[in-house]
């Protein structure tokens, strides 16, 4: 959360100086900061259960700029879908913290908070939560860089992959995709000055293609046949130079921009490895694609071999999602079947590096079906 200024005003002035936004004010559960601040508003989010019950937490990471670790003082948490909870069987006296703070790899300042919260049980004959004592682990978290943390829980999530459940994996592979993914530079205005070094503007990337937002909707000029002006088709499938990826950056770290999409054949099978850089430095980047579920087939440290990293893949029980950390200093691979007509972003969640260009868009061309075209916007929709 920003109380301190203005969040548009925030990143309008990055936008121009080409630096990071300023970082938050506090991190929040359900907009209230906890007890940790040093600030007038310490209200605290407080979470009431009942002893012997299970309950399903749905968290959602609003945090723009921070990916978060999240824990629950002397309580296991089992993901079953995205997140849930195990509630103990019987009600134990005391309450137990909550807390959520940031996972960063990269280089700029960050907010280095702790947001916390009170996991309450609801107690028999009439005792109240206020007297009991709050338990707090001795170590709530992991350290904020911890990487290799990351990675060993990442792969321990799975698909379920039953008969009622299927993990349905793309087994052949129609097209496939290796993208560079990271931070870069690009030029500072005439007569401006800007904060990345020697007066460049910091910049991000997918195969060193800055995405600059077009004027008129993506989704628009595709429906309509207009995309000359709008956007190009030839977003490179591989990075334009290799180089070591994860080592010594190149001496050019200068980034191009430009509007351009992938194409794709209604029902491709899709296979994306997704590769940081250590271009200005080494970070994770959580990769999300709107319009489609992917498969995490496998991930790994340093450079991606295309030799032997494929006999490793998971084409059996890998996780399903729609967002997926690119590992600091890593790679990841996915898969997923292009079966939604239509133009989809896939960019960095982090909201900071999608400001800077780390995005781009696949366009999946309608099928033969009557189900599965494109249809037509609806007569109220707003022009852009």
């Amino acid at each position: 959360e920003w109380w301190k200024a203005d969040t548009e005003t925030i990143i309008n002035e990055a936008m121009q100086t080409g630096g990071a936004p300023n970082i938050s004010d506090a991190f929040t559960i359900n907009g209230l900061p906890g007890p940790f601040y040093n600030c007038a508003a310490k209200d605290t989010f407080k979470l009431k259960v009942t002893p012997g019950k299970t309950y399903l937490l749905r968290m959602i990471n609003a945090a723009l700029n921070d990916e978060l670790f999240f824990s629950i003082a002397n309580h296991t948490l089992t993901i079953v879908e995205t997140d849930a909870v195990y509630a103990k069987s019987k009600a134990p006296n005391a309450n137990f913290l909550i807390a959520a703070r940031p996972y960063a790899t990269g280089p700029a300042s960050f907010d280095n908070t702790t947001t916390a919260g009170v996991l309450e049980y609801d107690q028999p004959n009439g005792i109240t939560t206020k007297n009991l004592p709050l338990l707090k682990p001795a170590a709530i978290l992991p350290k904020f860089n911890d990487t290799n943390f990351v990675m060993q829980f990442s792969k321990k999530i799975r698909s379920l992959a039953t008969a009622k459940f299927p993990a349905k994996v793309p087994m052949k592979v129609d097209r496939r995709f290796f993208f560079t993914v990271g931070l870069g530079l690009s030029p500072c205005p005439q007569n401006q000055t800007c904060q990345g070094p020697n007066n460049t503007k910091l910049a991000a990337s997918v195969n060193n293609v800055s995405f600059v937002q077009p004027n008129v909707a993506l989704l628009q000029a595709h429906f309509f046949n207009r995309s000359k002006g709008v956007y190009t088709t030839d977003f490179p499938a591989n990075p334009p130079f290799k180089f070591n990826y994860t080592g010594t950056p190149p001496s050019n770290i200068m980034v191009s921009s430009g509007t351009k999409v992938v194409v794709l054949p209604f029902n491709a099978s899709v296979e994306v490895v997704m590769q940081d850089t250590s271009i200005i430095v080494a970070e994770s980047h959580p990769l999300h694609l709107h319009g489609f579920n992917f498969f995490v087939v496998a991930q790994g440290f340093g450079n991606f071999d295309p030799n032997k990293d494929p006999a490793k893949f998971n084409l059996v029980d890998p996780a399903e999602r729609n967002t997926v950390g690119v590992p600091s200093g890593g790679w990841v691979a996915i898969r997923f079947l292009a079966d939604n007509p239509g133009v989809w972003f896939m960019h960095c969640h982090l909201e900071v590096h999608t400001s800077w260009g780390l995005k781009m868009a696949w366009i999946v061309n309608d099928g033969k079906g009557p189900k599965q075209k494109l249809p037509p916007p609806p007569s109220d929709l707003p022009k852009c």
